[in-house]
């Protein structure tokens, strides 16, 4: 029974962002990136609020632990895994750095509002926030994702194109957008499928803790595989699109979806904590603040040539593995 709940999960999610994103083609931009932020950021807060109402052990930590996984599996993971693809296929990748230092820049500082600011307030015991400090983490971090969005789709939208792209050869520009007929009926599948979602992830939600429980594996995790399954989809698309020599469409997608987890995650998350009255721990530990320092750090010297080879692709997924290895034995 647990493994078919499971199944259904994984399929519900895939498909309510297959949906979100035939919806987004309709509308255009910035519509259809909000449409796509939005619904991915849905499901993430129902497999998180699921953990927090749910009481059990490590339900403080969970929204902490998922944030800062979502990181860690973009930057190193999805994004090594690109470079590294796209090397073997073409050695050498280019791409606008405009758009990635950009994204990079406000990830970073999302990151420090919500992972390492906590560590140090003295307003509270423990790697934690008072409420009134919350409310304005959730606030700054809303604020400076939505201003990114601005910036990505309206102000600045040539920085995240690809460089020299050859529209004429480029499926996704000439791609006709799908009807109307068809866009009534994928919003409705929209909703289905995020209802299926919430459902599904309450459902999980003690199976999973047992799990982790009897596997005597840390609680951080429940926040792996939690961001693990919302970034799965966008994690395909864009190693689909290394390979196929589209790097720029890959950092788009990839930091696009960590920006989203974090900047829309935390907010929401910080308003049902305040509301219900649950607590909240965000501050990370030591080591993870070790990882998340050099992931920033290793990731803007990616950046910052426009071109990437198959050795940076290395150095992103040791990173990963690193984390991955500290994770299960901290």
């Amino acid at each position: 029974m647990v493994y078919l709940l499971l199944v259904l999960l994984v399929i519900s999610v895939i498909t309510a962002v297959h949906y979100a994103e035939v919806i987004a083609h309709k509308l255009g931009e910035p519509y259809g990136t909000l449409v796509l932020a939005v619904s991915v950021t849905i499901i993430e807060v129902a497999l998180i609020v699921a953990m927090m109402l749910s009481g059990s052990d490590g339900a403080t930590y969970i929204a902490r632990d998922a944030v800062f996984a979502a990181i860690m599996i973009v930057m190193n993971g999805v994004v090594g895994l690109c470079i590294f693809i796209g090397g073997i296929n073409h050695k050498e990748l280019q791409f606008r750095i405009e758009g990635p230092n950009s994204a990079i820049a406000v990830l970073a500082t999302l990151a420090t509002f919500t992972l390492i600011l906590p560590v140090f307030a003295i307003g509270s015991p423990g790697p934690t926030f008072t409420q009134s400090q919350l409310a304005f983490a959730g606030i700054s971090s809303l604020a400076l994702y939505a201003a990114f969005i601005f910036f990505q789709t309206v102000s600045h939208r040539d920085y995240f194109l690809p460089k020299n792209q050859n529209l004429k050869n480029n499926e996704l520009v000439h791609a006709e957008p799908p009807g109307k007929l068809k866009t009534i009926v994928s919003t409705g599948l929209l909703f289905i499928s995020l209802i299926f979602v919430v459902w599904l992830a309450k459902s999980l939600s003690p199976f999973i803790e047992s799990a982790v429980n009897a596997m005597g594996a840390p609680k951080t995790i429940v926040g792996i595989a939690i961001a693990a399954l919302v970034l799965m989809p966008e994690s395909i698309a864009a190693v689909r699109s290394a390979k196929a020599n589209r790097l720029q469409t890959s950092l788009n997608l990839a930091l696009g979806s960590a920006l989203a987890s974090i900047g829309l995650t935390i907010p929401t998350v910080a308003a049902i904590s305040i509301y219900f009255d649950l607590p909240l721990s965000l501050g990370i530990n030591p080591v993870s603040m070790v990882l998340l320092l050099l992931t920033l750090f290793v990731g803007l010297i990616t950046l910052a040539l426009g071109k990437t080879t198959l050795l940076q692709g290395i150095i992103h997924l040791i990173i990963f593995a690193t984390y991955l290895f500290m994770s299960f034995n901290p």
